[in-house]
């Protein structure tokens, strides 16, 4: 008897191990009439987002399609500099930043060694090969062929495959971009594949997204370009704004708070903005007074800021805030807070 009930146990347990896994096997094969083609849109969207990355150096290479990899000596702005890991870059950003006016120039000492956009790691020997894939870099952005760099996936997201029948074939969990750019450029024109939603993702803004279809990732992609074309265009902005005030004196033609214009305030004065980013006040009707300084930043999102210190107890400290720019021309800025838009300056050349 007690033989009896140790081999329906068995028999129990096995039956139970068998309905288990046909259930898990019935959860992954299946038909998928969604499935994409290696020339799908949507394989398309995941191959590029899954390239390697190379535009955080672009200020040293001016190539996104590049990163330029460790060790590696360049000269910048006529100093030589050598650079281990990426928290180098800092000390190459201060030299670039030192003045705001001249054109900055990096010198590298080749050979060097760079990963390409499809994780493949090469040697350039000279500055003609090095051109060479800018040049190619160029060519693919302008065939939207370049990386996507405004979506982050976060990792592990699953792929389920499907042979030509759209019948399922596997899953393959992937782990990194490098494995999923892989995935993608591997795939055959006989195989298809889905990608098992939802799956989140992280936009150049900050923004997390749940995506639970490919069209929604689509849509992911549309809105973080669209940021980044805003992006690029408000950086253009702020290089032009920072090229009008430098080296440039003004006179405060207008200074709007609680509804009253305070312009009068600093009628005496001249605030000129140097090309190392520092502020000098100058007091043009009692000269015996001590200049007033400060310092000045101009950055972007979106939006233009023109950032204005001086020092809290100083005849201009008033004028010291985070500002939007709102409109400019060659010889007048006019700024709104960034915390208050009832508090506008405008500056006039002079």
């Amino acid at each position: 008897m007690k033989t009896m009930k140790i081999l329906a146990i068995i028999a129990l347990t096995t039956l139970t191990i068998f309905t288990s896994c046909q259930s898990e096997e019935n959860e992954q094969v299946g038909t998928n009439p969604n499935a994409n083609s290696s020339t799908s849109q949507t394989a398309e969207n995941y191959e590029r987002t899954a390239m390697n990355d190379g535009s955080e150096d672009d200020f040293l290479d001016n190539n996104s399609c590049t990163e330029l990899l460790f060790p590696l000596t360049a000269t910048i702005n006529g100093q030589e500099i050598t650079l281990i890991s990426s928290l180098d870059y800092e000390k190459v950003l201060e030299i670039m930043g030192e003045f705001n006016d001249d054109d900055d120039t990096v010198i590298f000492n080749f050979p060097i060694r760079v990963k390409l956009s499809n994780y493949t790691e090469l040697t350039v020997a000279s500055e003609a090969d090095f051109n060479e894939l800018k040049t190619q870099c160029e060519e693919a952005s302008n065939a939207m062929e370049e990386a996507i760099s405004c979506v982050n996936i976060s990792f592990p997201i699953t792929m389920l495959t499907y042979d030509v029948n759209i019948e399922q074939t596997g899953t393959v969990v992937v782990q990194s971009e490098e494995q999923l750019y892989n995935f993608m450029t591997d795939l055959n024109s006989d195989e298809y594949f889905s990608v098992k939603y939802p799956i989140t993702v992280t936009l150049s803004d900050g923004t997390t997204v749940q995506v639970n279809s490919d069209a929604e990732f689509q849509d992911s992609i549309e809105e973080c370009t669209s940021y980044e074309e805003e992006e690029e265009t408000a950086e253009e902005t702020a290089d032009e704004v920072e090229a009008i005030i430098s080296k440039s004196k003004f006179k405060v033609e207008s200074f709007i708070e609680a509804g009253i214009n305070k312009a009068n305030e600093y009628a005496d004065y001249t605030i000129e903005f140097t090309n190392d980013l520092k502020l000098v006040a100058r007091n043009t009707v009692n000269t015996t007074l001590e200049n007033i300084e400060g310092t000045y930043s101009v950055s972007s999102d979106i939006k233009v800021f023109l950032n204005i210190s001086f020092a809290s107890n100083t005849a201009l400290s008033a004028l010291s805030n985070d500002w939007i720019v709102t409109t400019y021309t060659s010889t007048m800025v006019t700024l709104q807070s960034k915390t208050d838009a009832s508090v506008t300056l405008t500056f006039k050349k002079i």
